[in-house]
């Protein structure tokens, strides 16, 4: 298909209020970053282009039963092809900056060995194109496309992986780091390791406790070897870590419950903030877990390595209660009345991201933060013109960004906010049922169609602006 025969973008007929409900703007310093967020597999498609290898999730997509109607990335948004015309969506929501992850077999099909001249060249016509726009790129080197071919190796069980990740960062670095200053080394390694290695919901599919703690620590140790060869490529670089995070809180007054709450806690925050933040690997968990960590001296250094900011990925609060005859961390979800829900079940809860925010400031003290995902799915269901009102996501929207406003007011170091996601996409196991965008995709035509949502988005980055001026 040639440029001149793909679809073109629309915009949604529906505009926004002309009275927003207020938000505290004020409370954003006047250069505070407004942007979108996506990663490779979600968009990008075009699996096997231009000397592609294929990545943990192309063979777990394509495993019978791993993904909800046995849906695949293998062309998903068209954003290999079509990302000018996603820039162009990015100019119309007004927004300064743009997240977006690096394919690691895009630029090394098998994981190390020979570049791949093909992929890089497609990110440095990425980043030219963001700059020209006046948008600044901010990139992650992993999102969780693992080479297949290291995946055979051992995958993140394995410390060699952890060496690969951070040569194929400093290689990264070394081409594109003269115009991107931003980075993030990982996305999310809880879900990586917990959800793809201890509950199989992900790739690459394994339900092993033993080999999810191990990959939980080589990743993070690949974290902090990463941080070292980026920065020697690239001197000027401001390097982040994107962890994803809930508040949690027990059912009930009752010890085993308070207890249990405390587990999980370790188990989706302390385990992945105490290391990188110089305090080691809990010992609690490390006890509860029961599994030898592939600790060498110097790894904790390492891993501690210092950053210049920490992105902070919110969706939703945990209400748990005791289940000692569940798996790790003994523990079990209880829905609590009164919360709204997404389409993907999650409870809605702002205030979840104010407190996250304050906890990493006074509790780990971080300097500098960035909201770098948050968003909602919810059914859109486009009129007969093709435009699409969500009012529900675009009021999640609003109440975050003002949850945002009150961290700020209270001392929270927050230097921008990415919406997630840019666009409709591959929504992992859920495959494309399940709908985040502030952009409509008709994956059948790849015609895109700005919501409502987007629309609020745009009059609220707008204003924002104007109160700055």
């Amino acid at each position: 298909m040639t440029p001149a025969d793909r679809p073109v973008t629309r915009e949604a007929t529906v505009t926004a209020p002309a009275t927003a409900p207020a938000l505290d703007l004020a409370a954003f310093p006047p250069g505070f970053s407004w942007g979108t967020a996506t990663s490779a597999y979600q968009i990008e498609g075009a699996v096997t282009a231009d000397g592609r290898g294929p990545s943990i999730w192309d063979t777990f997509s394509h495993t019978p039963g791993a993904v909800d109607n046995g849906d695949h990335g293998d062309t998903a948004c068209d954003h290999y092809h079509r990302w000018p015309e996603d820039i162009a969506l990015m100019r119309r929501l007004g927004t300064d900056a743009y997240r977006f992850s690096i394919a690691w077999p895009r630029i090394l099909p098998g994981g190390d060995g020979p570049l791949n001249p093909a992929g890089l060249d497609f990110y440095d016509r990425l980043v030219d194109a963001l700059l020209d726009a006046g948008i600044t790129p901010s990139a992650t080197l992993y999102h969780w496309d693992l080479p297949q071919a290291l995946q055979d190796r051992g995958g993140w069980t394995v410390r060699g992986t952890a060496e690969h990740f951070a040569a194929y960062a400093g290689r990264v670095a070394a081409r594109l780091g003269d115009r991107v200053t931003q980075w993030a080394t990982l996305n999310e390694p809880l879900c990586s390791a917990w959800i793809g290695h201890l509950e199989g919901r992900m790739a690459p599919g394994l339900t092993d406790l033993t080999a999810a703690v191990r990959a939980s620590y080589h990743l993070l140790l690949g974290h902090g070897l990463a941080v070292a060869t980026v920065r020697a490529a690239a001197p000027a670089a401001s390097i982040g870590l994107v962890t994803n995070h809930s508040t949690v809180a027990p059912a009930s007054a009752r010890p085993e419950d308070v207890a249990a709450a405390d587990r999980v806690d370790g188990h989706v925050n302390r385990w992945f903030l105490d290391p990188v933040y110089g305090r080691g690997f809990p010992a609690d968990m490390r006890e509860l877990y029961g599994v030898d960590l592939p600790e060498r001296p110097g790894d904790a250094a390492v891993i501690a390595a210092p950053l210049d900011w920490h992105g902070v990925n919110y969706y939703f609060p945990v209400t748990v209660e005791d289940d000692p005859a569940g798996p790790v961390p003994y523990a079990r979800d209880v829905r609590l009345p009164g919360l709204p829900r997404t389409a993907m079940d999650w409870p809605v809860d702002p205030v979840g991201l104010e407190s996250l925010l304050l906890r990493l400031t006074e509790e780990y003290g971080v300097r500098r933060l960035y909201v770098t995902e948050n968003g909602s799915a919810f059914v859109d269901r486009p009129a007969p013109d093709g435009s699409v009102d969500d009012p529900e996501r675009a009021a999640y929207l609003e109440d975050h960004i003002a949850a945002c406003a009150r961290a700020v007011r209270r001392g929270a170091p927050l230097a921008g906010y990415y919406a997630w996601s840019l666009l409709d996409n591959f929504e992992w196991a859920y495959g494309y049922a399940k709908r985040f965008g502030l952009v409509h995709v008709d994956y059948a035509t790849q015609r895109r169609t700005l919501k409502s949502s987007g629309l609020r988005y745009a009059d609220i980055v707008r204003r924002h602006r104007a109160q700055a001026d």
